[in-house]
């Protein structure tokens, strides 16, 4: 299924010395946002570093949805596993390593992404849809069911997650659990772009344009999609982990379908296709709901629609896709 504002490939996949010109750029803007984020919003860190977990989800369902053309509604099982893997290992096991929670949460969403994967992909479009809605269904009532581990309905708690390599404890004013999720953020995104341009990020995008010609071509297309399901899966699984370190706590919330939609909202209003509008898509969305949620709790969901409606109308491939769509005919107008 192909994403309705996907951004075309001519202007999303620079080559040789412009994607490490595109790689440096994007991590100086991302760590100068953070450090205005820690200057500017002190008291609202918990507030940024879940934002910094939805955007590793929505930075994972771009892999499959924007890179791949693979339709789902159901990312946030991924997600929630990652967070109540890392939320049991530390309240059941005793594993509080903060680094050992990451990978604990990557290992479970890569693992929940193989087996969601291996059915959803068994589908096509629409058959997708029905198929993740199906499973994040399972997933919630799956975690609900196993109370004795998960806490069902009242929610893991009770997470301490240790300090740090021994040396920067969780605070309450989640002055550390921001740090280590922007660090955390900049690994991912790194390791992300070099997958995207690699070889296998290539092929994953001929298959997203045209399946019937790579199959041709010798490659295992169900093979290929099944290993990004998979990456994806981790990465949707270090978002949770970050969730239950820094707030100590899972609820079957991480594993709802309303987040999954939302995730999916988010990248359609930055941009599919494209690590950046993932970014500019949860940034967008989460700021203005936070911000007209405050200011209006009786009619936010109105403001809230109406954003995304003027998004989609003058902005169909999205915020950062109708950006960089644009800019060249600007530039060559001015000029």
């Amino acid at each position: 299924m192909t994403a309705v504002n996907e951004i075309p490939l001519a202007t999303s996949a620079p080559t040789g010395h412009g994607h490490l010109k595109r790689d440096l750029i994007g991590l100086a803007i991302i760590s100068l946002f953070a450090v205005l984020g820690y200057l500017v919003f002190p008291n609202n860190l918990a507030l940024l570093t879940r934002i910094i977990a939805i955007l590793l989800l929505v930075l994972s369902l771009d892999l499959v949805t924007g890179y791949c053309g693979v339709a789902t509604l159901g990312h946030a099982a991924l997600f929630g596993s990652g967070a109540y893997a890392a939320g049991i290992a530390a309240v059941h096991f005793g594993i509080t390593e903060p680094i050992t929670m990451v990978v604990i949460g990557a290992a479970a969403g890569a693992v929940a992404g193989l087996l969601s994967g291996a059915i959803i992909l068994r589908g096509h479009g629409l058959s997708q849809l029905v198929l993740s809605i199906a499973i994040i269904h399972l997933f919630h009532e799956a975690a609900n069911k196993a109370s004795t581990y998960t806490g069902g309905s009242d929610g893991l708690s009770g997470i301490a997650p240790d300090a740090v390599f021994g040396l920067f404890q969780f605070d309450l004013w989640g002055r550390t659990a921001y740090i280590f999720g922007i660090v955390l953020l900049l690994v991912v995104f790194m390791l992300l772009r070099q997958l995207v341009q690699s070889p296998f990020g290539m092929l994953c995008r001929g298959i997203k344009e045209d399946p019937v010609r790579i199959s041709a071509m010798g490659a295992s297309v169900r093979g290929t999609l099944l290993k990004m399901y998979t990456i994806s899966g981790a990465v949707a699984g270090v978002g949770g982990a970050l969730t239950a370190i820094s707030t100590q706590v899972v609820g079957l919330d991480s594993l709802s379908f309303t987040m999954s939609a939302e995730a999916l909202v988010m990248l359609v209003l930055g941009g599919t296709g494209s690590l950046y509008g993932a970014f500019i898509g949860t940034f967008v969305f989460m700021f203005f709901e936070d911000f007209v949620s405050a200011a209006n709790p009786f009619h936010w969901l109105t403001l809230v629609g109406a954003l995304l409606i003027a998004v989609v109308l003058c902005a169909p491939r999205g915020i950062y896709g109708t950006v960089v769509e644009r800019l060249p005919s600007l530039w060559r107008r001015r000029s």
